[in-house]
């Protein structure tokens, strides 16, 4: 085999890093879990929630599709998935982008925004009881700090400044 690649040897984590990332993988499943548990029992998902509450921060209450699904790090297909169900329940409506007429724009109606300011309470109280209650300010900052330069890493400096 003579021209053959080698292989890559793997750089297996040593204990302390194998602690370190599974803590990190089980405190976000249960971040999520303690979030999405708090939706249930408003019958509302954290698809659902996230969709709501990050095109309620846009500019007029409305946001690019494309753009959103960036933003939540879904693919376009369950963007639009979700979105048809929000609109179901009328908190949001599809708009062709005035700046184009190709892109599609979603819009919280009244309903969605009235449910936004139901629901956002709900979630921040989650959110504080899952997280923040357990950290110092300090220690919050600079673990956001840190999950932006992740952020950084794997989408792009352009994309850090969604999150933060």
């Amino acid at each position: 085999m003579s021209g053959a690649t080698p292989a890559p040897e793997v750089r297996w984590l040593d204990d302390e890093e194998q602690r370190a990332w599974r803590a990190i993988l089980r405190s976000s499943h249960l971040l999520r879990l303690a979030m999405e548990e708090a939706l249930d029992r408003h019958d509302v998902s954290m698809g659902e929630y996230e969709l709501l509450s990050m095109v309620s921060e846009a500019p007029g209450a409305r946001m690019r599709m494309s753009a959103l699904a960036e933003l939540v790090v879904q693919s376009r297909s369950r963007v639009s998935h979700t979105a048809t169900r929000l609109e179901r329940r009328g908190w949001v409506r599809r708009d062709r982008s005035t700046d184009d007429g190709r892109g599609v724009m979603l819009a919280l109606t009244d309903e969605g925004l009235r449910m936004i300011g139901e629901l956002a309470p709900v979630h921040v109280e989650s959110v504080r009881q899952a997280l923040l209650d357990h950290l110092s300010r300090e220690e919050l900052l600079a673990y956001g700090e840190l999950m932006a330069r992740v952020v950084r890493a794997n989408r792009g400096q352009d994309q850090a400044s969604d999150v933060i």
